[in-house]
């Protein structure tokens, strides 16, 4: 099958490519938004194809996946010699990200669109956002296993936020100085510098830099559910997040600490820091249960259903 679909979030797609698909990727000279093209810093397959503008709207797609809404208005038919997503080809939208707003008016772009089907990565974004009478299926997150790197050397906390200095209150960032007087902490992330984190590491680095601190915090107050945490878990780190989206589904208790007070968070912190035996543990249970719920095996067989649903 041929698939279109933008770069748009790098680690969600590099799970995704490696289906047994053709994957088309639109590609611009200066590689902005709408044309990214092959991931520079992940690992992608051959069968992910750069397309220009001018290839793209002679191509033969059988699918294609738009992840934000001008991709379905306008910027699609650009690429598309006028080809209409949903209308003239068949389309799925997936939605990364939970809702902001009001909860009453938290409707999607894509709410009540017969000719397209819409994704959500998870069952807490699928649960607020209202889509009206959209097909609508979930299709939880899967990543390409990083395998068990975990030496917990250092006694210190990893964070990984992007951005964290202008999401502010929604990443958690007001909650790193509390947390951080139970354990130092090493923020690492897009602009991370920007609020005394780590200069960017480099995508190849950052997964062992990970496994080299003790705990994974994951502080997000509202946002999906973060695939660096579902990383860290894979890497056999324990892990203490916020009770927040879908994480108390995604962590088990056994894997590590979950709650909305703050004060407990720091607690855990403190014992796992202090506790290098009982962090190991926590770890290994962390990734037994994201080896259980989030396998690629699972995800690109998710897809394949819904691929082949909506080509045909």
């Amino acid at each position: 099958m041929r698939v279109l679909l933008w770069h748009v979030h790098g680690s969600w797609t590099t799970a995704l490519v490696q289906g047994d698909h053709q994957y088309l990727v639109p590609v611009l000279p200066d590689r902005g938004p709408d044309g990214r093209g092959r991931a520079q810093t992940y690992t992608w397959p051959d069968s992910v194809v750069e397309v220009t503008p001018e290839e793209a709207s002679e191509a033969e797609i059988d699918v294609m996946i738009a992840q934000r809404p001008e991709e379905l208005n306008g910027l699609a038919g650009d690429w598309l010699g006028g080809r209409r997503p949903g209308r003239d080809l068949p389309t799925v939208y997936v939605e990364h990200n939970a809702p902001q707003g009001r909860i009453a008016e938290m409707r999607h772009p894509a709410a009540d669109r017969d000719d397209l089907t819409l994704v959500h990565v998870t069952h807490f974004n699928a649960l607020f956002w209202d889509t009206g009478s959209t097909a609508t299926r979930v299709i939880e997150h899967g990543v390409v296993d990083p395998g068990y790197r975990y030496t917990g050397e250092l006694p210190r906390t990893a964070v990984v936020v992007n951005e964290a200095r202008r999401r502010g209150r929604v990443t958690g960032t007001d909650l790193l100085e509390r947390l951080g007087e139970a354990a130092p902490l090493d923020l690492f992330g897009i602009d991370a510098e920007g609020v005394g984190g780590i200069a960017d590491v480099p995508q190849d680095r950052l997964h062992d830099e990970m496994a080299r601190r003790r705990v994974y915090l994951h502080p997000i107050r509202w946002t999906s559910l973060g695939l660096s945490l579902i990383e860290a878990m894979h890497l056999g780190m324990p892990i203490v997040a916020l009770a927040t989206t879908e994480v108390p589904q995604a962590v088990p208790a056994k894997a590590g600490v979950v709650s909305t007070r703050v004060e407990v968070l720091a607690e855990a912190l403190r014992e796992l820091v202090r506790d290098p035996e009982a962090a190991r543990e926590r770890g290994l249970a962390a990734r037994e249960a994201a080896l259980a719920h989030y396998g690629l095996e699972r995800f690109l067989a998710d897809w394949d259903e819904v691929l082949e649903e909506v080509a045909a």
